[in-house]
């Protein structure tokens, strides 16, 4: 007979599972939504909190992958509303992971993302760096999938207008 115990020990390393094959793809999403590592640090670290209160629950849904991402995205957008500030609370800050990507347009591209509409931008990052359907980038932000086209055009049109022509070769 399984005890409590042997099961929260069963549901701590599932969840330790889930969260290590994916974050990630869970901090470039934040990094890309909202601009800065650290803020999307901090954003990604309630969004896990939470869904260690409610595992047992999320861990039965039919897509706990969307769910994170909506998650996610929501948290972003609530934290982009209310406009709260960080406090740091350490003397020393911890180092930074980076990704291996050419800084200039890493700094180019996260610039033009910025100046892009926060809902355009979502679906940009949902659809071309998460690579998700139209369908479920739809889901997750609970628009239509016309929404998700039109934003996502327009998205791409603001970024085009912004960058400028892409280079040859690319």
């Amino acid at each position: 007979m399984e005890t409590s115990a042997g099961r929260a020990a069963g549901a701590d390393a599932e969840f330790t599972d889930f969260v290590a094959a994916r974050m990630a793809q869970w901090r470039r999403t934040a990094f890309l939504m909202c601009g800065d590592w650290d803020r999307g640090d901090d954003i990604l670290q309630r969004v896990l909190t939470e869904l260690y209160r409610n595992w047992t629950r999320a861990r039965r849904a039919e897509h706990p992958d969307a769910l994170v991402r909506t998650m996610l995205l929501r948290r972003l957008l609530d934290e982009r509303r209310l406009r709260w500030t960080r406090v740091v609370l350490g003397a020393t800050l911890p180092e930074r992971q980076t990704e291996p990507v050419d800084p200039t347009e890493r700094i180019t591209l996260v610039g033009a993302l910025r100046q892009v509409p926060p809902r355009q931008r979502a679906v940009l990052v949902l659809r071309y760096f998460q690579d998700l359907s139209v369908e479920e980038t739809a889901r997750a932000l609970g628009c239509s999938t016309g929404t998700v086209k039109s934003q996502a055009a327009k998205g791409l049109n603001a970024l085009r207008a912004l960058l400028g022509p892409a280079p040859a070769g690319r």
